[in-house]
């Protein structure tokens, strides 16, 4: 979606809001876009002021994400979290292969890594199982997990919940959300089976596209998980 631009100047307020030609900018539901820091309010300035003779609103992450934070999140937290703990349950790094060996080891290379750290640090402990077959996660380990994400903000879950669609772990965001790990390993163990596959089969233009366009918003959204503390 795009409208022509319609202001010349971009600020950020003394409340780190953004105004254009000095005119507040609000969320889609009205509320005064409010950043928590003043890195970040630069950053969604300048997005804004990058724009040219037409507004690209959907290449706007973020702004979608401050707008995500505060007409979402913060309205809606316990869903949210909710929804988190219920993608935590079927985990993609607690699913590994037996066969074929090579993948079986890649599996165990990548992802060890990431169970042992909430087992140690979130104290959850979370169970790893071999084959796709659902299976439900201990009680503590959810709960456990639940209590991390009490200790992120509107925005850092904003950001948090688009990495862990992204690498399809919630574990893997809730990694980067404490600076455990640095995005370009967290993007690496996501894509562990896809970048066998690849090996084997090799990868078309259109998947490597789509590909590369995951990767930028998630690189994006790792940037707006750290610029928000």
């Amino acid at each position: 979606m795009t409208r022509r631009r319609f202001y010349k100047t971009v600020t950020v307020t003394d409340d780190l809001g953004i105004a254009l030609d000095g005119r507040a900018v609000k969320t889609p539901m009205k509320a005064p876009l409010r950043l928590p820091t003043q890195p970040l309010a630069e950053a969604v300035a300048a997005e804004w002021d990058a724009q040219g003779e037409k507004i690209d609103a959907a290449a706007m992450l973020f702004t979608k994400l401050a707008n995500t934070a505060i007409d979402r999140v913060a309205q809606d937290r316990a869903r949210i979290e909710a929804e988190v703990l219920d993608y935590a349950n079927s985990d993609l790094v607690c699913y590994r292969a037996g066969h074929p060996p090579e993948l079986a080891q890649r599996h165990m290379a990548s992802w060890d890594p990431v169970v042992d750290w909430a087992r140690t640090v979130l104290d959850a402990p979370f169970e790893v199982t071999e084959g796709i077959v659902h299976k439900p996660q201990p009680p503590s380990a959810i709960a456990a997990h639940g209590l991390a994400l009490k200790s992120l903000s509107a925005f850092e879950l904003a950001a948090y919940h688009s990495i862990m669609t992204l690498t399809g772990s919630a574990l893997i965001a809730m990694m980067l959300a404490n600076r455990a790990t640095v995005p370009e390993s967290a993007w690496l163990a996501a894509h562990v089976d896809e970048d066998y596959q690849i090996e084997q089969w090799g990868q078309d233009a259109e998947a490597q596209a789509r590909r590369a366009a995951r990767y930028a918003e998630f690189m994006a959204c790792c940037r707006f998980l750290g610029l928000a503390r």
